[in-house]
C-alpha cells in the first residue's frame, strides 16, 4: 500500500495533520500512541522498563512515570539509548502488526523521530514534514503541557534539526506562527488529494505547500 512517513518536531502540529488524514480515509499508524499504550499500566514495556531503570521508573498507577523518565532520558544520553533499546523493538513490532491489518486509501506512519532513526526512508514512499520555527514549537508546547522552556529545549536538542528534517522531506506542510487552522486545513487537504491520486503509482518529485 502507498505509504507516507509523517514527522515534525515537538509542537509542530503533526497530530492535527494525522487526525485530518484519518478522517479523510488514510490508515494512520501513530508510533506515539503505540508508545503510550506500551507504557500504560499493564503495557508490554512496563516490566522491561522496571528491570532496566528500577522501580522508581514506574508510577503508583502502574504506568511509566513520564516526568521521571523525561528528566532522566533527556539529561543522560546513555539513559535515553537504554530507553530506546527497550521501547523501539516493541514499537516496531506493533507498527508492523498494525500495518499488516490496516485498511485505508493509503497508510500514514506518524513517527516523531523518523529522520533520527535512519530506518524509515526505505519503508515509506514519501516523507512529509510538518514544519515550523523553533520559537513557535516552544510556545505551543508550553501552552499545552506547562513544561519549562529549558525542558522543551532539551527535548528539541535530542531531535533532528529543522534543517535535517527539511532535507529529508519529499513534502512539506508549513505550520508556522502565521498559519491559522483554516490555512493548515487547506494545505493538508491539498496533499491528501495528491497522495490519494498517486496511491497506486510511484511517487516522484517534491511538493511544498505553504
Amino acid at each position: 500500500m502507498f505509504s507516507i512517513g509523517l514527522t515534525g518536531g515537538i509542537g509542530s502540529g503533526k497530530s492535527q495533520v494525522a487526525d485530518w488524514l484519518a478522517e479523510w480515509g488514510a490508515a494512520v499508524i501513530d508510533t506515539d500512541q503505540i508508545a503510550h499504550a506500551l507504557t500504560a499500566s499493564g503495557g508490554a514495556a512496563i516490566e522491561p522498563l522496571r528491570a532496566a531503570f528500577g522501580a522508581e521508573a514506574i508510577g503508583p498507577d502502574g504506568a511509566l512515570d513520564r516526568a521521571w523518565m523525561r528528566a532522566r532520558a533527556f539529561g543522560d544520553p546513555a539513559a535515553r539509548r537504554q530507553l530506546e533499546s527497550v521501547l523501539h523493538p516493541l514499537i516496531d513490532r506493533a507498527v508492523r502488526d498494525q500495518a499488516a491489518q490496516a485498511r485505508g486509501d493509503y497508510q500514514v506512519f506518524v513517527v516523531p523521530l523518523l529522520v533520527e532513526s535512519g530506518r524509515w526512508r526505505e519503508r515509506v514512499d514519501r516523507i512529509c514534514v510538518v514544519d515550523c520555527d523553533p520559537e513557535t514549537q516552544v510556545r505551543r508546547v508550553q501552552a499545552r503541557s506547562g513544561l519549562t522552556r529549558e525542558t522543551i529545549e532539551r527535548i528539541m536538542s535530542a531531535q533532528a534539526s529543522r534543517a535535517d528534517r527539511l532535507a529529508a522531506a519529499d513534502d512539506i506542510i508549513v505550520n508556522d506562527d502565521s498559519t491559522d487552522l483554516d490555512t493548515l486545513h487547506r494545505r493538508v487537504l491539498q496533499l491528501h488529494q495528491a497522495w490519494y491520486d498517486r496511491a497506486s503509482r510511484p511517487a516522484d518529485g517534491r511538493t511544498t505547500h505553504g
